[in-house]
């Protein structure tokens, strides 16, 4: 039975579930949007701290992993098609598999830390981009802090949070999907074009043991960083119409399919050839390592700023709809333009402010790629099919299951040191709002 407010289904009032006319490539541009963006700049520093073979191997493991465990999810959203019961956010699905209490519980402050965390590196990714076009084109001007440039990069996202619903920002879903693609694709021919530099060197990245070791957990935290689209492949899922003949899980699979295609096409170019090119020497961000040509890295930087814009609003629009059912349903309070308009400012006044007080992009993709994104995309879906379908002790279903587990809680326990360790030493020389 669904849930009312004053007559009317809360459904239709909140922004994932508002409109569900959502077509397959819906699917395919919002899950592209969603998993392409910083992290794919940040995958050739993630090889240097791994090594050519673990690099590699993690990559393409991940990549398999990921990709079973969002089938899980898909299958797992409606589990009768076309009778009504569909469990349009993580925290649903997660409350029908440990419970009412125990699953909001266990998703919610995941769900949550994911979402905000990749918010909060959207914007300074947003910002180092802007900065580094402004670098580029006027490299004798007076240097403006890292600060403004992610304040004139959070000016987009107040205009764009006032959208109303998931399907409302599928244009500009579309455009940041486009873009991602672009400037991947810049960034692995440019490297390429660029070749290797002078004494490149592709053995141990840190000058001690201990580095080299930190320097490898953050580097597994890189990569699962890379796969943290799950958070929203439910939520994706509830826009697009099922019925008994045409379930949703046809179209969004199909979606899924062809954008983990794309996503392969930009992840693995990028991570081996910016490598490549620049070895131990990669920034945490391929583009920062790029100079030249020119116009072709203000280019790739610009088609940066798109995609982030869009991706940002992909991942804070599941925030919204937390929050917006939250005062609904607990609160009593009328959904309107007012509340959508307070609620979403304060939202990216938040996570600009923590983008400029903590712009660590090395050590944040690090620490939360392990802390925070293992768990939603790695073993969290395994538990819940092992406690829904319940397959034979030992099968194949049981076994693949249980190795999704056991590597997704070494990443949650290994990754996040090594992140956490790099924080720390980027933080010794920085000041704050600089």
């Amino acid at each position: 039975m669904a849930e009312k407010f004053q007559g009317k289904d809360i459904n239709d009032l909140l922004p994932v579930t508002k409109s569900r006319n959502a077509k397959w490539w819906y699917s395919a541009v919002h899950n592209v949007t969603a998993m392409v963006g910083a992290a794919v700049l940040g995958l050739p520093y993630a090889m240097s701290e791994l090594g050519w073979g673990p690099g590699i191997a993690i990559m393409i493991l991940s990549w398999i992993c990921t990709l079973y465990t969002a089938w899980q999810m898909i299958e797992m959203h409606e589990p009768e098609p076309g009778k009504g019961k569909r469990f349009d956010r993580y925290h649903e699905l997660g409350q029908h598999a440990f419970g009412e209490k125990l699953g909001l519980w266990i998703v919610v402050p995941q769900q949550l830390m994911v979402e905000v965390s990749i918010n909060i590196i959207y914007m300074i990714t947003g910002g180092n981009s802007l900065m580094k076009i402004h670098q580029i084109l006027c490299n004798d001007c007076k240097p403006i802090r890292r600060t403004y440039f992610i304040m004139m990069f959070s000016s987009a996202q107040f205009f764009l949070s006032h959208l109303p619903s998931f399907n409302s920002i599928s244009g500009v879903s579309l455009l940041a999907a486009v873009m991602s693609l672009s400037y991947s694709t810049i960034a692995w021919i440019a490297s390429l074009d660029r070749g290797t530099v002078a004494d490149v060197q592709y053995g141990s990245k840190f000058s001690t043991a201990a580095g080299n070791e930190f320097g490898f957990l953050s580097g597994l935290g890189a990569m699962a960083f890379a796969y943290a689209g799950h958070n929203v492949v439910l939520e994706i899922q509830a826009t697009i119409p099922s019925t008994p003949e045409k379930p949703s899980k046809i179209a969004m699979w199909r979606g899924f399919v062809v954008a983990y295609i794309i996503v392969a096409l930009c992840y693995f170019p990028v991570a081996i050839c910016g490598y490549w090119a620049f070895g131990n020497s990669v920034d945490d961000n391929i583009l920062l390592s790029l100079e030249k040509p020119r116009w072709l890295i203000v280019a790739a930087n610009i088609f940066v700023i798109i995609h982030v814009t869009g991706s940002y609003q992909v991942f804070a629009v599941p925030v919204f709809d937390m929050i917006e059912s939250f005062m609904i349903k607990r609160m009593k309070i009328r959904p309107n333009w007012i509340l959508r308009f307070i609620i979403r400012n304060i939202y990216v006044s938040f996570t600009l402010f923590l983008g400029i007080t903590f712009p660590f992009f090395g050590g944040l993709i690090g620490f939360v790629g392990g802390f925070v994104y293992a768990p939603t995309s790695f073993f969290l879906p395994c538990i819940m099919w092992l406690i829904l379908y319940k397959p034979k002790s030992f099968s194949l279903s049981w076994f693949v299951n249980w190795i999704c587990i056991v590597c997704g809680v070494l990443l949650l326990v290994l990754a996040p040191i090594g992140g956490l360790r790099q924080m720390i030493i980027e933080a010794k020389d920085y000041k704050f709002f600089s």
